[in-house]
Formats: C-alpha cells, sequence, structure tokens
C-alpha cells in the first residue's frame, strides 16, 4: 500500500434516534443514525406488510391468468 493516501481510520461513536450508541472504526468522527438494528422492524420481528390502497389486489386482479 502506498503511504498517504489513505484516510485516517479511528474509532468513533455512532447514535441511533432510537438512544442506542455504540462504538465502531470510521472515517468519520460521529455517525448519526435514524434506524439501526436495535429498532430495525426487520430485526425486531415487528413488521407489518402494509397493503397502501389495494395495489397487491390491483396486481393481481390486472395479471390474473384466463
Amino acid at each position: 500500500m502506498k503511504d498517504g493516501i489513505h484516510p485516517n481510520y479511528k474509532t468513533t461513536t455512532v447514535h441511533c434516534a432510537c438512544g442506542v450508541s455504540f462504538l465502531t472504526r470510521s472515517t468519520r468522527e460521529n455517525v448519526k443514525l435514524d434506524i439501526c438494528s436495535n429498532c430495525h422492524p426487520f430485526f425486531t420481528g415487528k413488521q407489518k406488510l402494509i397493503d397502501t390502497e389495494g395495489r397487491v389486489d390491483k396486481f393481481r386482479k390486472k395479471y390474473k391468468k384466463a
């Protein structure tokens, strides 16, 4: 590797909107997240599939086999 072309890689604190913070390494000093693995619905198991305006039914009706 060449000297002087790589950014500083330092320990940083990551803060989530849900209040969780943890240490990791990054080129940035402080990282703020809107959502993390502690509050994301996919990882918490609270994911709800919402069919807005009947789009799934509309799709199924449109491409229904005759």
